[in-house]
């Protein structure tokens, strides 16, 4: 089966899109991999409308990427933190990915917003699609990708009449 006869309806890309693949969704998760843990702070921070930033949270938190804390300041009412599940953080190497792309094609004259280095070395931080088997760099021309045990075939709409005859 070719790529173009397999159906996307079960593609990993789509389905991961469906839970992470609006704006202002990555700007959540890039702010919660820094720390940031509620409402209000990821609202000013991110800037973007209550409404918005509330489905976003609903969606992050039913999708199993957030999960809410209650906390309660003095003399306020409860309220939730935020927090990255496991789900959550395996969003981390894709959020440096991006960054990554960013910093090489889309970085602004001020430079990066955010340099992050291996704590015990120093060394900038990366990501690389590796061989699982030899921990080697690869490059799109060294790999081969094939239908999946998950691939079905694309159904076809059905043909028409054609009303001209």
């Amino acid at each position: 089966m070719e790529w173009l006869e397999a159906s996307t309806e079960n593609c990993p890309v789509q389905r991961a899109l469906d839970v992470v693949g609006e704006k202002w969704t990555l700007l959540i998760l890039r702010d919660a991999v820094n720390g940031v843990r509620r409402f209000d702070d990821f609202r000013r921070h991110i800037g973007l409308s209550e409404a918005v930033l509330s489905d976003r949270l609903r969606k992050l938190t039913s999708a199993g990427v957030l999960r809410t804390s209650p906390y309660r300041e003095p003399g306020s009412r409860s309220r939730n933190e935020y927090r990255l599940t496991r789900k959550g953080w395996d969003l981390w190497p894709v959020l440096v990915a991006l960054s990554q792309w960013g910093e090489t094609h889309a970085l602004g004259p001020e430079g990066p917003v955010v340099d992050v280095r291996h704590t015990d070395c120093g060394s900038p931080v990366r990501v690389a699609v590796q061989c699982s088997a030899e921990h080697t760099d690869l490059s799109p021309g060294d790999v081969t990708a094939t239908p999946g045990r998950g691939a079905r075939p694309r159904h076809r709409p059905a043909s028409r009449p054609d009303p001209h005859g």
